[in-house]
């Protein structure tokens, strides 16, 4: 039978009348209290943990769009009608006058090194000099900064829902902006609107505004001159990115004592920082770096975490008829939902740097790590972390002291795992998770009602904020809202679920996976751990042991029924798989001050503890509890020994684990290996792409040509479009690169032939049996 599609003017009211007669409130999980998240590292930053724990109170949230007469001093009917104004009026706003700013910059030892540099061209460097005047003469005004406000009130109430803050670390804020440190916020870029949600955020609530960073190339002079005079540090006006804008030596001398100048007045700042190289994190390597020459005495960190229902569209460029579009856009499309914000506790830098926690002696190249494995075929892999050099620009690169240069990887890495661990996980992220991982061929709306329920109190059972509230029914109608022009939505006239499924589309694709990556960076570990479960699975089925395995898109024959293993599985084993695939993560998915190898142990150890991994009792003639009667002799060590223990005589036996089914969701190990297929299965995608790619060129036609080849892949299989996004080909690109399979220049990426062809040609067979093992 057919499914008939429901009207768009109806199905939403039908539903939730549906819903609404069998579904209970989503249950309080841990108590009655929301999950606290932001705390400093407590290995990295302990100092700051300890001082400021007590500062932490459970403020709860504030709607800064739902201005009302209670929140002015005044009332009456004409108050409440001009709430907004009075509101924004009665604002504390912190003026930062320029003074001779200009004349410190261009004074500093940096600019005339840099103007000294080039000798015969010093005299036109000199006279670029007067070209950065309005860049450094960037200040905010008190008048302005509240006409701005008030606007993106107005603008922001008819475009979301919502604009919710948490308000747990806020009074720490205060705390630490009274202390005599500048704060550094730090935000991971997704749009052009968290430029302006920090500090309108921050304003609402009477904490200084902090200098923004903005790298959208703003084209119009008036829109320029506005947003310079709010505080919004623009970079010079023309085509050039913020990549190119840093290999100029004069541009990076003025940028480091402009933001050296910034700190020295007290004034807090604002940074985006991203996984693409040279995007964010050479503002934190030169902070690190003015901390480290004593020009700075300390600055204070805080991970920004800025969630949206939906992620409104980036812009590289913006002009003043663009702006203006924009906004009759959004004023006449769909709302946008809810926003969250979420601001994590502050912390030292000078802490982090000087107490030497997050180590990077062991940082090693990915050919190091991975390589060996991947030639000789070996389950043992180089104890040691990632090196990710090409996070920062390609100037850093050629720093006389390398270590420098790790050290600075190391903390944007630790921001970057910082801001996405803050950010709340939304109901679109939650109902994208379940259609596109669990559910790709559609599901029940009852089903989808349960799985929902479930993974909340999953969530927050591994200390992970939701952003949103209220009954089980009014979430999942407000998401499926949201998400339905990404959502085929249909129900036959005799069934009463409608069934839901994805969009086969690459634009729907994309928008689900990235609305599902809060989902995967909560259960990062136990996704690890079921790819390595996963793989070591299909080692065993291939090696002829009988065994039942359900598995998606594999060619051979079908295997139908239950998940039935009667296997056992060691956990050497499984620690190596796990940690093979830890090197394969994006950045921003394990924080740098933990061991790789104790990423695996816990990888292995959340499959315990959802319910996956069962350890095996192993029949022993002698209980292994019972000490005396074992075999072999006790060797007794003296007291004062401040080294020796009561269990040097024991000896650490290896573990095995067989698997089971959670009775809350047997099909839990499928759910989480599908977590990660999207980057395996591009990288897998990648490395056959570059059989075609025989001569050198330019890397950004590079990364459009393997793009494009991709997304021909997609097509011809009509699914898995999530694995054919810009960042999963990007990601992509680095991990090869990182190989060696591929050689990367200052402007040229081409395959490496040196090897004539046999570091590909494993290379390929090597992602093409782990996608098959982990991810088909």
């Amino acid at each position: 039978m057919g499914l008939q599609p429901i009207e768009p003017h109806k199905p939403l009211v039908s539903w939730g009348l549906k819903i609404k007669t069998k579904t209970k409130v989503v249950p309080p999980c841990l108590g009655m209290f929301r999950p606290t998240m932001g705390h400093c590292c407590h290995q990295c930053t302990p100092e700051s943990l300890r001082n400021k724990f007590e500062q932490n109170s459970l403020g709860g949230f504030c709607n800064i769009l739902n201005i009302k007469e209670k929140h002015t001093r005044y009332q009456g009917w004409l108050v409440r009608r001009m709430c907004c104004a009075l509101f924004v009026s009665g604002c504390k706003a912190f003026t930062s006058p320029v003074t001779d700013r200009a004349e410190r910059v261009y004074q500093s030892k940096r600019v005339k090194e840099a103007l000294a540099a080039e000798p015969q061209a010093e005299q036109g460097q000199i006279s670029r000099l007067p070209t950065f005047l309005p860049l450094i003469n960037t200040c905010i005004t008190s008048g302005l900064t509240r006409f701005v406000s008030w606007l993106l009130l107005k603008m922001l109430a008819s475009v979301f829902g919502s604009v919710q803050v948490n308000l747990n670390h806020l009074l720490a804020l205060h705390k630490a902006s009274q202390e005599g440190s500048p704060l550094v916020y730090v935000y991971l870029q997704q749009s052009a609107l968290d430029c302006a949600l920090i500090p309108l955020a921050l304003f609402c609530h009477s904490l200084r505004i902090p200098y923004t960073i903005c790298p959208v190339n703003v084209n119009n002079r008036l829109l320029r001159m506005i947003l310079q005079k709010v505080g919004v540090i623009l970079l010079l006006n023309g085509d050039l990115t913020e990549e190119e804008f840093e290999r100029d030596p004069l541009s990076s001398a003025v940028m480091t004592s402009l933001v050296r100048e910034l700190l020295h007045e007290g004034q807090a700042v604002s940074v985006a920082v991203s996984a693409l190289p040279g995007q964010g994190g050479q503002w934190l390597a030169r902070i690190r770096q003015l901390i480290k020459e004593g020009s700075v005495p300390d600055v204070s960190l805080v991970p920004v975490g800025i969630s949206y229902n939906c992620v409104p569209p980036a812009s590289p460029q913006i002009g003043l008829s663009g702006v203006v579009k924009r906004l009759l856009s959004l004023l006449w499309t769909r709302s946008w939902g809810s926003v969250r914000i979420d601001l994590a506790q502050p912390f030292s830098l000078k802490e982090m740097c000087d107490s030497g926690r997050c180590r990077v002696d062991d940082w090693l190249p990915l050919q190091d790590l991975l390589l060996p494995v991947i030639l000789n075929n070996r389950s043992e892999i180089a104890s040691g972390r990632r090196r990710m050099s090409w996070l920062l620009p390609l100037h850093y690169a050629s720093e006389p002291k390398p270590h420098l240069q790790d050290g600075s990887i190391a903390i944007i890495l630790h921001l970057i795992y910082s801001a996405m661990s803050c950010k709340s996980v939304m109901s679109t992220g939650i109902v994208s998770s379940l259609l596109l991982h669990r559910h790709p061929k559609g599901v029940k709306l009852s089903v989808l009602c349960r799985d929902v329920s479930w993974l909340t109190k999953e969530l927050l059972f591994r200390n992970k904020d939701v952003g949103f509230g209220g009954t089980l029914a009014r979430v999942v109608h407000y998401a499926l809202s949201l998400l339905a022009p990404h959502l085929i939505m249909s129900a036959a006239p005799s069934r009463k679920d409608p069934l839901i499924l994805p969009r086969p589309s690459p634009a729907a694709a994309h928008h689900l996976s990235l609305q599902a990556q809060t989902v995967t960076h909560a259960f990062i570990l136990e996704a690890v751990g079921a790819c390595a479960v996963s793989a070591m699975l299909r080692d065993v089925a291939g090696s002829g042991v009988s065994s039942h395995v359900r598995s998606h898109g594999v060619d051979g024959a079908k295997v139908k029924g239950d998940l039935e293993f009667d296997v056992v599985l060691c956990e050497t084993e499984l620690t190596n798989r796990a940690l093979q695939l830890c090197h394969l993560l994006p950045p921003g998915f394990m924080p740098p001050c933990q061991s790789s190898h104790s990423f695996a142990l816990d990888a292995v150890d959340s499959l315990v503890r959802c319910g996956i991994l069962i350890m095996e009792e192993v029949p022993r003639a002698v209980p292994i509890c019972d000490v005396w009667k074992r075999d072999g002799t006790f060797s007794w060590a003296t007291s004062d020994d401040p080294y020796s223990t009561d269990s040097d005589c024991e000896e650490m036996e290896s573990r095995s684990y067989k698997i089971t089914k959670p009775s809350q969701c047997p099909d839990l190990l499928f759910f989480l290996c599908s977590l990660l297929s999207e980057y395996l299965r591009s990288l897998c995608w990648a490395t056959s792409a570059l059989e075609n790619q025989l001569s050198p060129l330019l890397e950004a036609d590079f990364k459009i040509q393997i793009h494009c080849q991709l997304c021909d892949m997609a097509r011809k299989k009509k699914m898995h479009y999530e694995s054919c996004s810009v960042e999963a080909v990007h990601t992509a690109l680095r991990t090869l690169i990182d190989l060696g399979v591929s050689d990367s220049s200052s402007t040229h990426v081409s395959l490496k032939l040196s090897a004539q062809n046999y570091n590909l040609y494993n290379t390929r067979s090597f992602w093409r049996s782990t996608r098959k093992k982990a991810f088909s």
